[in-house]
């Protein structure tokens, strides 16, 4: 059994109904002991990172992501699932993350790269519309398990306005365009999160569903 994660934020019946869709039997929950008991976990999430960290806090299920992550079972973190894994983020101050992928969760800039490719400027880059909203494709630096029958360069559907930024760049599954290339996804033993939803991503989004409960 795959659990979901319930803390409160987030359209979690989606994420269910993928894992059904694929032929893998999901619970939604908040139960601490339920989760402990699952056999693979499921972290995802949408909102301000700050509530977010507040509602597990408060729902006692901090503890028990660690121990499952810790033990080695099968874990995937969606959209704001997998900011929350990292050290800090800074959306709307300083806030301390899980601290499980060391790193830190910043903001778009505003201004995409010049033409000759050096950083963001103000005087001479296309401005970028914030949140990055839709379609857009990933370039894989590895291939795990639970992507193996994605391609390089399929499509997946984001909206975010943060992205990560990993110390560990072994860490680093795909990256994404955006303005400028930032971390789409990590890989870390049995950690997998990804920035885009794949329960939004029709067929290689309901793939790497798949694929994640096969691992079961």
């Amino acid at each position: 059994m795959i659990a979901i994660i319930d803390y409160g934020m987030g359209n979690l019946r989606s994420v269910q109904k993928g894992f059904e869709k694929v032929g893998h039997p999901a619970v939604v929950t908040g139960k601490p002991d339920e989760i402990m008991n699952a056999d693979g976990v499921v972290l995802p999430g949408v909102g301000a990172f700050r509530d977010c960290m507040k509602n597990l806090t408060d729902g006692g299920l901090i503890g028990p992501i660690r121990k499952i992550i810790e033990k080695g079972r099968p874990f995937l973190g969606i959209g704001l699932g997998l900011q929350l894994l990292f050290t800090e983020s800074q959306e709307f101050g300083q806030h301390k993350g899980l601290d499980i992928i060391k790193g830190k969760v910043k903001r778009f800039p505003f201004y995409g790269p010049k033409k000759n490719g050096s950083g963001p400027t103000e005087s001479s880059g296309e401005i970028l519309k914030v949140p990055h909203m839709g379609w857009n494709t990933i370039s894989f630096r590895k291939k795990p398990a639970p992507f193996q029958e994605i391609e390089d360069g399929s499509y997946f559907y984001f909206v975010h306005s943060y992205y990560v930024e990993p110390e560990d760049r072994e860490a680093v599954l795909t990256t994404t365009n955006y303005g400028i290339d930032f971390t789409s996804a990590i890989a870390k033993e049995n950690v997998y999160a990804v920035q885009f939803h794949p329960e939004k991503s029709q067929a290689h989004g309901l793939s790497l569903l798949k694929q994640f409960g096969d691992l079961l």
